[in-house]
């Protein structure tokens, strides 16, 4: 089976320190996933993430299936971006890249995942019902986000002050 993909953008009204020490806290993942996955933290949330680290948690992604998940933080430049990738869990292939960069008004987070499903041919069939689901956890950890630090807002080209207001207003008239 190929690598399948999945690339969310999220404009955060944030600075970008702010946003990296909160997305590269693992305690900060039970926040971003949704209830009904269940998720349980159960090792190396203990700080923030570095190269090399491994979170280990277990997760619920079907009823009634539970099952441990092993992620390897690979790669991590400061302020820029991380990669994590699953060692043990209930993908073949799980490669998610986590960018941030600063921009007007806050900053602009970009994931990009790589997967592939277990079991070839039968894993296959299932491809709509976990994209879909991948698809509602990304839009649930969107609303997450907004939920916590508000909605971006998007900057206007130039904001009067008061001062650039009176000296039109005398100008003018």
């Amino acid at each position: 089976m190929y690598l399948q993909s999945i690339k969310t953008v999220q404009k955060l009204p944030i600075p970008l320190t702010e946003a990296w020490d909160f997305l590269t806290s693992p305690d900060n993942l039970k926040l971003l996933t949704p209830e009904e996955l269940d998720m349980n933290i159960h090792y190396g949330s203990e700080r923030k993430i570095y190269p090399g680290q491994l979170i280990e948690y277990t997760l619920k992604p079907l009823p009634f299936f539970k099952t441990n998940w092993v992620t390897h933080i690979t790669q991590v430049k400061e302020l820029e971006f991380f990669v994590d990738e699953q060692m043990y869990g209930p993908y073949a292939t799980w490669h998610h890249k986590h960018f941030i960069r600063e921009i007007p008004g806050g900053t602009l987070m970009e994931d990009v995942v790589h997967y592939r499903l277990p079991l070839g041919f039968i894993g296959k069939l299932g491809l709509p019902l976990v994209r879909k689901k991948l698809e509602e956890i990304f839009r649930f950890r969107e609303s997450a986000l907004i939920s916590h630090f508000g909605a971006f807002q998007e900057p206007t080209d130039h904001q009067t002050t008061p001062e650039e207001s009176t000296m039109k207003h005398e100008i003018l008239n």
